[in-house]
């Protein structure tokens, strides 16, 4: 089963990611993860995605394509995978169908997690970052047991200024206006599946879980 996820950000695509990842056992590949770890390694690549991230700017689609390709490529995708962040546009949903059509594949499901502005704004203006290992919290869902301060290694935590509430607002606009043609493109192509993402997560995964298992070769019941 290959799947990709669409939202804006804090629609809760890692979240729905991981719990798909955990109940299909296949991978939850975030390109935000992917890229992260790319800027580690001693290489061109690395290089470039580094320089770009730093100077704050999107990572060219030339780059981020071939990311996602040299991931793709390995065996833990063989059963299937589910992308979170990618693509991001029509040239890289282009890109995507064209290098798995290479290997007689392609996406079987693309879930759009609907939501409104004003979720969105509450959820991530109570979200809280690790500035250590990164671990996320959020004050109302998974709040940490120490105020301000991370369970698992004690340092502080953070709010990002992505999350405040005029960014956020600025990101969501943004987001609208570079995914209404890639949201075309897989509704003629019949493999969008909308789901309202504005409840819980635990609601949310019931939902996509009724609307996916028909992808799944195994039994999920």
């Amino acid at each position: 089963m290959r799947l990709v996820l669409l939202g804006a950000p804090g629609a809760g695509k890692g979240t729905q990611g991981k719990m798909l990842e955990e109940r299909f056992k296949i991978p939850h590949i975030s390109t935000g993860d992917i890229l992260r770890d790319t800027t580690k390694k001693k290489n061109l690549l690395s290089r470039e995605t580094t320089k770009f991230l730093e100077a704050g700017k999107l990572v060219p689609d030339r780059i981020v394509i071939q990311i996602i390709k040299d991931r793709l490529k390995k065996t833990d995708t063989l059963k299937g995978f589910i992308l979170d962040g990618f693509p991001r546009n029509t040239f890289q949903a282009e890109a995507l169908d064209d290098f798995l059509k290479r290997k007689n594949l392609s996406i079987d499901g693309v879930i759009y997690l609907d939501t409104e502005e004003t979720v969105l704004i509450e959820r991530l203006k109570a979200r809280r970052i690790c500035v250590r290992c990164r671990a996320l919290f959020h004050l109302k869902n998974s709040p940490p047991k120490k105020d301000s301060i991370c369970d698992f290694c004690g340092a502080k935590l953070y709010q990002r200024e992505d999350d405040k509430e005029r960014t956020v607002k600025e990101r969501f606009r943004i987001y609208k206006k570079e995914t209404e043609s890639l949201i075309d493109y897989y509704l003629r192509q019949k493999r969008l599946v909308r789901v309202c993402a504005d409840s819980d997560k635990e609601t949310v995964f019931g939902e996509i879980f009724s609307k996916i298992r028909k992808y799944a070769t195994t039994n999920y019941s």
